[in-house]
Order: C-alpha cells, then structure tokens, then sequence
C-alpha cells in the first residue's frame, strides 16, 4: 500500500502513487520521471518579479492574483467579484477561495490545489472552510521569508529554464537584470507580437504603432518602416537571448495579398480609417509570414496557440479588462488556412521549428496528422503539436492528447508539458502531467500491449518529460 507523504491523518488520496494505477506506473514515475528539471518553455510569469526576487505577502497574493482558473471556479460558486478581483481583503478573497475548493471535486483545480500546497509549503490538509484559517496563515508566513522568495519558489521545482511571454516594445530589462545577477535558471523573452497585426481597432493599432516607434527608435511613416521598426525588435530579442516566438490567434490567416495591397493598407489603417474584413484578413496573412520568416531566419521555434473565443462578456470586460476569466473554447474552421499558411513556408523554405496548439478537443485528430504533413526528415519532431492547452490540460485531455498523438504520430518525440501559467505556484503541473503519463506507459505494459521493457520504456518517458525539449529548444545542462 503506498504510503502518504505528509503525516497520518491528513489528505489520504494524495500519496506518493497519485495517478498510479499499477506497479508498472509506480515504476516508471519514481525510476524515470519524477526528479527530472523541468523545462517551462511557455508561460505569463512576471520576468520583474524575478529579477526583484519578490516575496509575496500573503497566500492570496501567490495564489490567487491574476489566475481567471480560480475566478471562474469562484463565480460559479456563487462568490461576488469583489472576492475575485475587487475590493474585499486577501484573506477574505482566501476564504472565499476555501469555501470553493470543496466544490471542485473532479475538476483539474482539486488536484492543482492540493498538490501546491503539499510541493511548496509540506501543507497536507485538505482546503476548506475549517482549515482556510490556519493554512493562509502557515502559507503567508513562509511565503514573508526569504526562502520562499520567487526565485527560491522556482529552486524548489527543480526549473532550469523557462520563457516568459513578451511584447516586442517590452525593454526586456527585467531578463537583462536576471541574467546580470548570475541567477542559474535561465529567464529568457518570448517574442509575442500579437498586438502589432491586430488591425481591428485603428486608434488601438496607432497607439501601439506609436510604443514600437518609441521603443525602436524609428518613426514610422509607412509599411516599409513599419516592418522596419519590428525588425529592430525581433533582433533586440534575439540579443537577450530569446529562442522562441509566440501567436495567440482565434485562428490563422492565409489569404493571398500582394505588397502593394498590405502597403495601402497599412497607409489606411495610420489615417485612422476602418478596414474591411477582407482587408484585416490580409494584413495579418501578411505579419505571420513575415515574422515566420525571421524566426526561420534566426533558427528559433515558433509557436501557434489556436482556438480562444475571447473576451465574451463584453460587460465585464468593459469593468476588468482582458485575461480575467471571459474566454471559452471557440469552434472556428482553420485546417486549410493553417495547411496553406505552413506550405507557403515550407515551399520557400522558410519553415522553422514548429509548434502548434488547438483549444478545441474537436480539433485533436486534425493537429495530430497537420503537423506529419511538414515532417521532411530533416530534424527530429521539427513540427510539434503542443500540449494539451487551457481548458485542456486537465487529466482527461491530456490522456486524449497523448492518445491521439500516439496513434497518428509518434508520442515519443513529443517536447513534453508546459505551464502557461501566471503563477509561480503552477509547477506541480509538470508533475501532474508526468503522473498521467507514466501511467498510460505502465497500464499498457502490464495489459501486454507494450513490450515489458522498462528500461527503454523509461528512457522514451525521460525523453517526453526533459531530454526531447531540451534538445529540440537547442538548450545545454546549462540553459543555453
């Protein structure tokens, strides 16, 4: 019988054999999984916070700003927004948090809770009501000293490296500051510039138009400028050691456009002018290719995350802004604009490193056989259907997400989990994942589907989890 890891008496369910169903499972986790570092090649963490190793006041603070999973769960238990992102006290949007967690059973949110609490702060009674008290006040201490500190949050993890998600007219001089300090987990940009082809609101896009001109140095007075000035950017971020470029799109855009056609309508959009649909279609076809292309041309791996209906509740965007908990699953049609998109550049060969993220479960099947369409050979696992992603990465959609994977292409070359997380908390993520994983191998090993090779069996489990990203990211024992 596994045995807890906390004292007797405690959270029962949650033992060093969480999610592991049989001997085989146990074995490959605890030989092969479970002290790998964790890569984190894809998150919202604030680079500030690290680069000022910040401690947080209070519990609340770690755990609760900032994350819409929590929110959402919070609102639908009936909790007034003041409790989510208003006026009440921390503790008391804590408490209100405690009285939600029991009515998340079965949700990822149970688990993520209970495993954060014990990996981080060896708090192993369950959240609730009656315990809400005493487990802010022990998680709130330990999180005033210095060694819980963020940096000292991500020690603990066992995190080598990780990549924060940043705008091109962001200075980076929060990872310039990391990296000064000798701080040995490498802190590196992410290159996200989906503000600068968002062409649906022109004085939106002007006022951005106007930060990149500052942050560039280049006044822009066309397309040609303006591409330009991104240029600029793209190569500032590649200075400070930025590898990776990021999209989050609804969907992606191929449509056919000629120079001249972007050039009038990027000189329409700076007059302050509407642009059709047909005509913001074009424009943003246009941006992709071009940034694919410089990604190709500086070797780093481009991300697509597809799928997002957002900003729904257009009221309370209005009062809370974007990224506070309004966004669902989206069904939007986007196989051949994505096929004709990654053929233009695997035609001139401008086709970097790849990787592609779907929200819509609907969607599975078609990611798992798009990315073998690109797959020439040439490097190992060169175009990668992400990890299950948002609403996805729960226990469910990560096994369909392995499944799927498994049965169109090759899962062991797969690079493994991610957090996209705002919260330094969010780690255990990467063991969560790791557990269903092993757990997969081991049912089928013992079900003799599989052959009872464990040794090479847990190499394949060590790749998916570490080695695979690691070299596909191109990154040493040291993080470069």
């Amino acid at each position: 019988m596994a045995k807890d890891i906390q004292s007797p008496g405690t959270i029962k369910w949650l033992h060093e054999d969480f999610l592991l169903k049989t001997k085989t499972a146990r074995q490959l986790y605890h030989d092969f999984a479970e002290r790998l570092p964790i890569i984190d090649y894809h998150n919202h963490l604030s680079p500030q916070q690290i680069a000022d190793d910040s401690c947080f006041e209070n519990l609340t603070q770690a755990w609760l700003y900032g994350d819409h999973y929590k929110w959402r769960a919070m609102r639908t238990n009936g909790i007034a927004e003041k409790y989510c992102t208003g006026t009440a006290s921390d503790f008391e949007k804590f408490e209100q948090w405690a009285a939600t967690v029991p009515y998340t059973l079965r949700n990822p949110l149970y688990h993520w809770t209970h495993l954060e609490l014990q990996r981080y702060f060896n708090i192993s009674d369950t959240l609730s009501p009656q315990t809400g008290k005493k487990i802010y006040d022990e998680g709130s201490e330990k999180l005033q000293s210095n060694e819980y500190s963020v940096r000292n949050l991500l020690r603990k993890m066992n995190v080598k490296v990780l990549c924060t998600t940043d705008d091109p007219v962001d200075s980076l001089e929060h990872h310039q500051k990391i990296k000064k300090d000798g701080f040995e987990i490498k802190v590196l940009p992410a290159f996200r510039p989906d503000k600068a082809m968002d062409v649906e609101n022109a004085d939106t896009f002007n006022q951005y138009a106007g930060k990149l001109e500052k942050a560039a140095g280049i006044s822009i007075s066309n397309y040609k400028d303006y591409l330009a000035a991104l240029k600029d950017r793209h190569d500032y971020f590649a200075l400070n050691g930025c590898r990776v470029s990021d999209h989050g799109l609804a969907e992606i855009s191929a449509d056919d456009y000629t120079d001249s056609e972007i050039e009038n309508i990027f000189s329409k959009i700076r007059l302050g002018a509407s642009l059709t649909h047909e005509e913001k279609r074009k424009f943003k076809s246009a941006m992709l290719v071009v940034f694919a292309e410089w990604d190709h041309e500086k070797g780093w791996i481009q991300q697509y995350h597809l799928g997002a209906l957002r900003n729904n509740n257009s009221r309370m965007l209005h009062q809370l802004g974007p990224d506070t908990g309004w966004d669902s699953i989206g069904d939007f049609s986007y196989a051949q604009p994505l096929a004709k998109f990654l053929n233009r550049l695997d035609n001139n060969n401008k086709l970097t490193k790849t990787i592609i993220y779907n929200l819509n479960p609907a969607d599975n099947e078609m990611m798992a056989t798009m990315i073998g369409n690109f797959n020439d050979g040439s490097i190992t696992g060169k175009i990668q259907w992400g990890a299950a992603w948002w609403f996805l990465d729960q226990k469910d959609g990560i096994r369909r997400h392995l499944d799927t994977l498994s049965n169109m292409g090759l899962v062991s070359r797969f690079v493994g989990m991610l957090t996209d997380s705002r919260s330094f908390l969010s780690f255990p993520r990467h063991e969560y994942f790791r557990r269903i994983l092993c757990n997969v191998f081991g049912k089928e090993i013992e079900d003799g589907e599989l052959p009872n090779d464990v040794e090479w069996i847990g190499s394949v489990i060590q790749d998916i989890c570490y080695n695979n990203t690691k070299g596909y990211f191109g990154w040493g024992d040291d993080g470069w």
